[in-house]
């Protein structure tokens, strides 16, 4: 083998690591969708750049999307969000942030309250993780949008 081949070698493995990397996090990423569709009875749809879809029965849409920290986020187009939202949104939480669903839940719900309320974008701030919720009454696709996902460190 040429002196020149062992650099070249090495700088393409180097060169190898970013996608080796992003194939990892696509795992891990697939893993935690995975968890959370079967925590909440829905099925792995597909994938958009660096997010999932949730398949699930009825007007209530869920999606994880995997970038620095993940994010799960569920849509409704019902005038008023089910208990069903709320508690499969918490209950995907609990896996993806690591607190109990039942410390999540009333969380979300606030955060709906005062988007309601307030008429623009709730975001409420927790120990490393946060909750925001979106809610547009005049939509008839999307009329309540909340989501729940880790505060990247620094």
């Amino acid at each position: 083998m040429s002196s020149f081949a062992v650099p070249r070698l090495l700088l393409a493995a180097c060169a190898a690591l970013p996608l080796l990397a992003e194939a990892t996090r696509a795992d891990s990423c697939d893993d935690l969708t995975r968890q959370i569709a079967g925590a909440i009875g829905g099925r792995v749809g597909k994938r958009a750049g660096p997010s999932i879809d949730i398949r699930m029965a009825g007007p209530i849409k869920f999606d994880v999307t995997c970038r620095a920290e993940p994010i799960v986020q569920a849509t409704s187009a019902e005038p008023t969000p089910s208990t069903t939202f709320f508690r499969d949104l918490s209950v995907a939480s609990e896996i993806l942030v690591g607190e109990p669903a039942a410390t999540v839940e009333p969380i979300i719900t606030n955060a709906y309250r005062t988007s309601l309320a307030e008429r623009r974008k709730s975001f409420i701030q927790q120990n490393g993780w946060s909750a925001s919720c979106y809610t547009d009454p005049g939509s008839s696709t999307m009329r309540t949008l909340c989501s729940v996902g880790r505060i990247p460190p620094g």
